[in-house]
């Protein structure tokens, strides 16, 4: 998928081969049976072109990745106490990220205007700052909960 992901566009059996053997030796019927178990699971989709298909991917390497998380969420029997191993786990730069995410999925209506928002905006990250100080806590806090959450959610998503 990696490779399909990387040209955004129908590839060939032959290009993926031609990319891989590159980096090490491999067969093209493996690389052919790979395409077609991608495309029996639905994750490309294959136009014939000649003899040969050209393999498209169905989804976006971004929604596949969401799909794994939520797979991986849903599986967990306490989500809130993963979502706070998780966020535990994540860099300052994926932080970051996720805010951004957050603030684009809420939308513009959410946005405050610029004459409250310094007030406001200082008491809010304060909050959030306290919230997930609180969350982190929690989470040391059961730590045989917390310690167990991140392992299952792994093992679900690798499903």
């Amino acid at each position: 998928m990696t490779r399909v992901w990387k040209w955004n566009r129908p590839v060939t059996v032959r290009e993926v081969l031609e990319d891989l053997q590159q980096e090490r030796s491999i067969a093209y019927t493996t690389v052919m049976t790979v395409l077609d178990n991608l495309h029996q699971k639905g994750w490309v989709r294959r136009e014939a072109e000649g003899r040969a298909y050209r393999y498209e991917a169905v989804s976006t390497r971004a929604a596949y990745a969401a799909a794994l998380m939520n797979d991986a969420w849903a599986q967990s029997d306490n989500p809130a106490a993963a979502l706070v191993a998780f966020f535990g786990m994540m860099s300052e730069e994926q932080r970051l990220a996720l805010r951004d995410a957050v603030r684009i999925v809420q939308g513009p209506e959410t946005v405050e205007p610029a004459t409250q928002g310094s007030a406001e905006s200082a008491g809010s990250t304060g909050s959030s700052a306290s919230s997930a100080s609180s969350a982190s806590s929690a989470s040391s806090a059961s730590s045989g909960s917390g310690a167990e959450n991140p392992a299952s959610a792994t093992e679900g998503g690798g499903r």
